[in-house]
């Protein structure tokens, strides 16, 4: 049985000062882009007396203070807001729905459709009706009410994933960027500006404390385009986000899944990223990100999800107590390598949890 009492209360000013490098940590912080639902729920219905309905995009609004006292109950100092979710007039995107197979299955689960998006052409392009997209402030006017003392939100939203994956299609994307370079950075421009006014928007919450930006840019070897295409296409925009969140003493976490160390440098000298999030160990271990980048920038999660899931919970302890130990004290918090999925064993998430609150 969990006992709660054991978790601290939020406190995000102390883990900004402590990802900024200007405290040194004297407990281990938590930080997770994302907990499902599934999760939530189960955790929420076996170690609580709370009950709620299934979470969906369509309800988690209603249920926002559920998902609220779940982080703050954990300990956890920020909850992280945001996605397509933030956008009003979206068009309709193309997506494949199978069977989710997880132990805590939520029956149905969303995969993109690889191939193509609903962008082929400049009619295409012209037939998106982009003045009606327009930033929704409904999931940040609702979680802001419900905030503990000591707690912040965090908001995100993607640029060249929801591109990648939605506006082109991966294969598409691939294929344009070399035949169609003009469509390509026109729909960077588009897009990039929807991202812009939303988080310009978000800025104007005191209750917000970073942008959890998120876009993966790569796969298990390297990124899946150009470190050229980066730097002229989706770098810029990251720019400005960062200038944005800055210039209102706020920070910019950066979640990136995939082999982005051709442009790391990029990412921490030239973007100006505050704290980088997903790692997998058989890309880079976050022990050895802070070994060679920690001086210039903070680390984030770092659990990798495979071993998260896999191993038996007194494998993970050790793994877990090793990456503490490897990672500790610094510019650093604990969580999933990438996001606590439904999957997981819940009995192998709440052990991670346990192993940090012995360290001292």
């Amino acid at each position: 049985m969990i006992n709660f009492q054991e978790f601290p209360s939020p406190n995000f000013d102390d883990l900004k000062g402590i990802l900024r490098g200007e405290k040194e940590p004297e407990r281990v912080h938590f930080v997770e882009f994302t907990v499902d639902p599934e999760m939530i729920i189960y955790i929420l219905e076996n170690y609580t007396e709370e009950s709620i309905p299934p979470l969906t995009r369509e309800n988690r609004v209603e249920h926002m203070d559920k998902l609220i006292d779940f982080y703050s109950m954990l300990g956890y100092d920020s909850v992280n807001i945001g996605g397509l979710d933030c956008f009003r007039n979206l068009p309709e995107f193309r997506a494949r729905i199978l069977k989710d197979t997880a132990d805590l299955s939520r029956g149905e689960r969303t995969w993109v459709e690889e191939g193509g998006g609903i962008i082929k052409d400049w009619k295409d392009f012209e037939e998106i009706k982009w003045d009606d997209i327009k930033p929704d402030l409904n999931l940040i006017d609702k979680a802001r009410k419900e905030l503990p003392e000591g707690m912040k939100l965090t908001v995100w939203s993607s640029l060249f994933e929801v591109i990648l994956e939605r506006f082109f299609g991966y294969e598409d994307l691939f294929k344009f960027s070399v035949q169609k370079p003009n469509l390509v950075e026109a729909v960077f421009e588009k897009w990039g500006e929807k991202v812009y006014e939303w988080y310009k928007r978000a800025v104007e919450y005191s209750e917000v404390g970073a942008f959890f930006h998120a876009d993966d840019l790569g796969y298990k070897n390297n990124t899946m385009l150009s470190p050229q295409f980066l730097r002229k296409n989706v770098f810029p925009w990251f720019k400005k986000y960062v200038d944005l969140a800055h210039e209102n003493d706020l920070m910019y976490w950066y979640h990136c899944c995939g082999n982005a160390l051709s442009v790391m440098e990029d990412l921490i000298k030239d973007v100006n990223i505050d704290a980088f999030h997903s790692f997998q160990d058989q890309i880079m271990p976050v022990s050895e990100f802070i070994n060679r980048y920690g001086d210039r920038v903070a680390a984030l999660g770092g659990i990798d999800v495979d071993k998260l899931a896999r191993m038996n919970t007194s494998e993970l302890r050790k793994y877990v107590q090793k990456t503490l130990k490897d990672c500790m004290p610094g510019k650093y918090a604990l969580g999933s390598g990438n996001s606590v999925t439904n999957y997981v064993p819940p009995e192998n998430y709440i052990a991670m949890l346990e192993e940090a609150l012995k360290w001292r």
